[in-house]
Order: structure tokens, then C-alpha cells, then sequence
């Protein structure tokens, strides 16, 4: 793009119609969102989840939106279930420009009564899951030659601890902003950048109820508020502007970083 046509036109650098997107987890909170935005977008998209009926659901919403969709209902589980995933929408649509990874998973407890397994079922949803899912599809950007865009899914708990039995969750997303750093470095020069996006707590079906009208909700939202600058919780829309970034050629000079969505609760 020329300097003449990015001041005639800036909202080009944003444009990721025709672009081929791989999804992971998409029938959860964030990988929903994330489909949708990448639908509304122009982007195709070969949308995966284990969860068959949310998977269709979400199938079904972007398709409204006017985009093609391929549904693959699998788990980013292994080697094998990453390069098939890969291959199938290779299959479907000829190539893959851009992945999210928004599939994982918490489980909270304080340490003493966390097993061994479960603190290892979180690591290998968080952690080795996105690194399979980055070896799958980075590999294929290699072999095309032409770049890509890898976002992968972090948190403020990545930077941050938690009181309340965060042990296994925390390590992991550290352990993310760790991977997205060092395959920033490792893909700097092939045009494949690698990113992550980490929100602090935003309006899901997971959360639904710290945005209730109730004295707990009122109560915790008090105390964690107290942290945040921005003086509220988070909002899907408020995921979509940095999304839209990480998977489109505004980001091309921009790899290994971490974008809090926070409304500032790190910075304080």
C-alpha cells in the first residue's frame, strides 16, 4: 500500500475480506465474539469447536453476516487433531492467513486441593494446545510464503496473580505471553506476526452474574473496580477493535506483544 492510497483510504489497513481465518474454541465465549467479528468483517472462516450444537449456533450467526463458513468439529487436542484441522481448511478454502485461539479452559482451586491432573488439563488446554494449534498453522504460512496473522488468547492474569485459587490459570497465560513472545522473535522475519490479547473479566455467559444487580455482584464489582481506571467491566465490542488489529496488516510492524484489553487495570 502507498503512502498516497493509506491517507486517501486508512480504514484499508483494517480489511481482511477474503481472508481465510481458522478459529479455535469457537463455540466459547471470546471465539464466538471473535467469529463473528471476522464475519462481519469479510474474512472466511473455518470456524472449530468440540462442542457440535454451539459450534453449528455460531456457524449459523456468521453465515448471517454474509460469510463463508466451514465448520470442524474437533479439539486442537494433539499433533494429529492440529494438522487436520490445518488440512481441512486448507481443503475447503485453499489457504490460511489468519488463526485466533480462543479455546481453553480454568478450573479454580487453591493449591492444596488442586490435583497433580487438573493443574495439568489447564496447562495442556492453555498452554500446549495453542503451541500445537501456532506449529500447525505457522508451518503452512511458511510453506505459503505470504506472512500471516496469529492472535492467540492471554489474560491479565498472564501479568497478574489471583487470591482466589488462580495457580493453574495464571501459569498458563503466562505461559502464552511467553509462547506469543518468543514466536514473535522466531517468525519476526518470515511477515508471520504473533500476538495475544488479554482482557480482565468481560460480560460472557461465564460472568453474566458480576454484572447483576445483587449484593454479591455489587460487592465483588466494588472491589475489583477499585483497580480498574476505566471504572467498569468489559464489553464484548471492546474485544473487536483489538482483534480486527491483530488479524489485519494495520499490525504488520507489531509481533510478540500483549494487548491488555483492561480498561487499565494493569498499569495501576
Amino acid at each position: 500500500m502507498t503512502e498516497e492510497n493509506l491517507l486517501r483510504n486508512p480504514a484499508l489497513l483494517f480489511d481482511v475480506r477474503g481472508k481465510v481465518a481458522i478459529v479455535t474454541g469457537a463455540s466459547g465465549a471470546f471465539g464466538a465474539l471473535a467469529a463473528r467479528i471476522l464475519a462481519g468483517a469479510g474474512a472466511k472462516l473455518a470456524l472449530v469447536a468440540g462442542n457440535a450444537s454451539a459450534l453449528a449456533e455460531t456457524a449459523d450467526a456468521c453465515r448471517q453476516l454474509g460469510a463463508d463458513v466451514h465448520s470442524i468439529n474437533a479439539r486442537p487436542a494433539d499433533e494429529t487433531a492440529c494438522a487436520g484441522i490445518v488440512a481441512e481448511t486448507v481443503a475447503q478454502f485453499g489457504r490460511v492467513d489468519i488463526l485466533v485461539v480462543a479455546s481453553g479452559k480454568n478450573d479454580v482451586a487453591k493449591i492444596v486441593d488442586m490435583a497433580p491432573a487438573r493443574f495439568l488439563d489447564v496447562m495442556d488446554a492453555n498452554v500446549t494446545q495453542s503451541w500445537l494449534m501456532a506449529r500447525a498453522v505457522g508451518s503452512r504460512m511458511l510453506e505459503q510464503g505470504e506472512g500471516g496473522k496469529i492472535v492467540l488468547m492471554s489474560s491479565a492474569r498472564g501479568l497478574l496473580g489471583h487470591p482466589a485459587g488462580y495457580t493453574a490459570y495464571c501459569a498458563s497465560k503466562a505461559a502464552v505471553d511467553g509462547i506469543t513472545k518468543a514466536l514473535g522473535c522466531e517468525w519476526g522475519p518470515t511477515g508471520i506476526t504473533v500476538n495475544a490479547i488479554a482482557p480482565t473479566v468481560f460480560r460472557s455467559p461465564l460472568t453474566a452474574w458480576m454484572f447483576e444487580d445483587t449484593e454479591r455482584a455489587k460487592e465483588v464489582r466494588t472491589g475489583f473496580l477499585a483497580r480498574v481506571p476505566k471504572g467498569r467491566l468489559g464489553e464484548p465490542e471492546d474485544l473487536a477493535g483489538p482483534l480486527l488489529f491483530l488479524a489485519s496488516r494495520a499490525s504488520d510492524f507489531y509481533t510478540g506483544h500483549i494487548l491488555y484489553a483492561d480498561g487499565g487495570y494493569t498499569a495501576g
